[in-house]
C-alpha cells in the first residue's frame, strides 16, 4: 500500500500539494511511493552539482564533528576564510572582500546597502535611486522587492516600499523592427542613459540587472552590444553597476560568473542558489575593494545576518566549488547546454506554438505563443503556465514556469538540469518534454507538425 497524504501544517504560496520526497541522487528524486523524477530545473535553479554528492556530504560531516556555529563577532572560522579566498580568486579583479549571506534576497539586500552606505560615508547622500529592469526579479524582501518588476509579487506590497525607477528589459525577441541585434542592444542600453537623465544623475545610486534573466524573463540574454554599453553609461554618470548573479552565478551558464561572458567587471555582485547548491542556505556579496575599505574606514558596514559565514555552510560551499572545478562542470554545462538548446529548437519546429528558445549554458528556457508573427501569448484559459508543468510532472519531469508578460500573462518554462547531466540524460529530458508538449497540444487544440 502506498503512502497516504496526510494533513499538512505547512503553508507557502498556495494550497497545492506534491508527493512526499523520499531521497535524491544525481539528477533524480524519488517520492515515498518509489516514483522517480528527473530534476529538469535543479529545483529552483539551485542544485547545480546534483543531489547527495558524497564528497560534499563528507566535508559537511567532518565540519560537524568540529563545530556547527561560531558567531562572527566572537570567532573567525577557517571554512569562512577559505571560502572567501576562493570566491575572491574566482571573482573579477578588485573584488577582494566577500560578505556571506543565507540566500538570494539577502545577497541583493546586502548589495543595495553597501552601495548606499558607500555613497553616504563619502558625502554623496543625494544618491538613493536604484534603477532596475521590467520585468525582473531580485528577491522577496522589501528592499529587493522594490527592484523587482513582476506584478503578482509586487502589487500587494507597493504601499510598503519605495518603488524604484525601471527601464524595459532587453526582450529583443518581441521587437518587430529593422534593427540588427547589435543595434537593438544599444537601443535598450540607451534607455538607461535617458532614465538616469530623467531622474537626475545626482540622485541615481546604482543600476541593478541580471546578466541573463531569471524567473521573470526566462533566461533572457541581451545582444552582446548591450553589456559594455551599460558599463560605459554607468561610468559616465558615476552610477554603480550591480549584477544580480543569484541564478546565473557559480557555473550554471558555463562560466563561474555570467559577467565573464562579456568581460564585464561590475562594482557589486550578488550570488546565491548554486553557491550552496541545495546542500545549505548560502550566498555572497562582493564589492570593489575600495568601496569596502571606505565603508569600513568610516566605522562599520551597518548590516548583518546571524548565520553569515556559518562554518558548515561555508564548508559545503567550498566543497561545491571544488566539485565544479575538479569535475569540469562548467565545461559540461557548456557542452550539454548546446545539446539541450539544439533539442529545444528541434521541438520548436514540431510545436509551432514555441515562440522562442533562449539562454546560455544550462540556464535555458522556451516561451509559448499563439502567433509567431506577433508573439501574442497563448489564451489565458489554456493555463499553460500551470498545465504543462503538471503534465510533465506526471511523466516524471520537473520544469519551472513563470508568466512571461509582467507576471500577468504569457508562459515561459525554464529547463535547467544540474551541471552533472549527461548526453543520455539530456535526451531523456527532451523525450519527456516532447511527450508533455504533445499532450498539452492535444488538450488545447494547438498545431503540431509531423516531422
Amino acid at each position: 500500500m502506498g503512502y497516504v497524504m496526510q494533513k499538512s501544517r505547512l503553508f507557502y504560496q498556495t494550497r497545492a500539494r506534491r508527493p512526499l520526497l523520499d531521497r535524491a541522487e544525481g539528477i533524480y528524486l524519488w517520492d515515498v511511493n518509489g516514483k522517480r523524477y528527473i530534476d529538469g530545473s535543479s529545483g529552483a535553479m539551485v542544485s547545480n552539482i546534483g543531489h547527495s554528492n558524497p564528497r560534499v556530504l563528507e566535508a559537511m560531516r567532518a565540519q560537524m564533528d568540529k563545530s556547527t556555529f561560531g558567531y562572527r563577532l566572537h570567532f573567525e572560522t577557517q571554512p569562512a576564510e577559505d571560502l572567501a579566498s576562493r570566491v575572491a580568486e574566482l571573482s573579477p579583479s578588485g573584488h577582494e572582500k566577500v560578505f556571506f549571506v543565507s540566500g538570494g534576497s539577502e545577497a541583493v539586500e546586502s548589495a543595495i546597502k553597501i552601495a548606499r552606505q558607500y555613497r553616504y560615508v563619502t558625502g554623496d547622500t543625494k544618491r538613493s535611486k536604484l534603477i532596475s529592469r521590467s520585468p525582473s526579479y531580485h528577491g522577496s524582501t522589501m528592499g529587493a522587492l522594490s527592484l523587482t518588476s513582476y506584478r503578482p509579487l509586487t502589487d500587494p506590497f507597493t504601499p510598503l516600499f519605495v518603488d524604484m525607477p525601471k527601464i524595459p528589459a532587453p526582450r529583443c525577441y518581441l521587437d518587430r523592427d529593422d534593427l540588427s541585434d547589435a543595434e537593438r542592444g544599444i537601443k535598450y542600453a540607451e534607455m538607461l542613459r535617458q532614465k538616469i537623465i530623467d531622474e537626475g544623475p545626482e540622485t541615481v545610486l546604482a543600476f541593478v540587472m541580471e546578466p541573463i534573466g531569471g524567473a521573470s524573463t526566462g533566461a533572457l540574454v541581451a545582444p552582446d552590444s548591450y553589456y559594455p554599453r551599460i558599463r560605459e553609461i554607468c561610468d559616465e554618470f558615476d552610477v554603480l553597476l550591480i549584477y544580480d548573479e543569484v541564478m546565473t552565478g557559480v557555473g550554471r551558464t558555463g562560466k563561474f560568473l555570467a559577467c565573464e561572458h562579456w568581460d564585464i567587471n561590475p562594482d557589486i555582485i550578488a550570488t546565491s542558489k548554486g553557491f550552496g547548491a541545495g546542500y545549505v542556505p548560502l550566498g555572497a556579496m562582493t564589492a570593489r575593494d575600495d568601496m569596502v575599505e571606505t565603508v569600513l574606514d568610516a566605522g562599520a558596514f551597518q548590516h548583518g545576518y546571524t548565520y553569515a559565514g556559518n562554518p558548515i555552510a561555508c564548508t559545503a560551499g567550498l566543497a561545491v566549488i571544488d566539485e565544479i572545478l575538479q569535475q569540469d562542470l562548467m565545461g559540461n554545462a557548456q557542452r550539454r547546454g548546446l545539446e539541450l538548446t539544439a533539442g529545444l529548437k528541434a521541438l520548436q519546429k514540431q510545436f509551432p506554438f514555441i515562440g522562442d528558445v533562449r539562454g546560455k549554458g544550462l540556464l535555458l528556457a522556451f516561451e509559448l505563443v499563439s502567433d509567431l508573427e506577433t508573439m501574442q501569448p497563448l489564451p489565458k484559459e489554456l493555463d499553460a503556465y500551470t498545465r504543462l508543468v503538471d503534465i510533465a510532472y506526471e511523466k516524471g519531469l520537473i520544469i519551472y514556469s513563470r508568466r512571461t508578460r509582467h507576471g500577468l500573462e504569457g508562459d515561459h518554462f525554464l529547463v535547467c538540469p544540474p551541471m552533472i547531466v549527461t548526453t543520455e540524460q539530456v535526451n531523456d529530458i527532451l523525450a519527456l518534454l516532447q511527450q508533455s508538449l504533445s499532450e498539452f497540444a492535444a488538450e488545447g487544440y494547438l498545431p503540431v507538425e509531423n516531422l
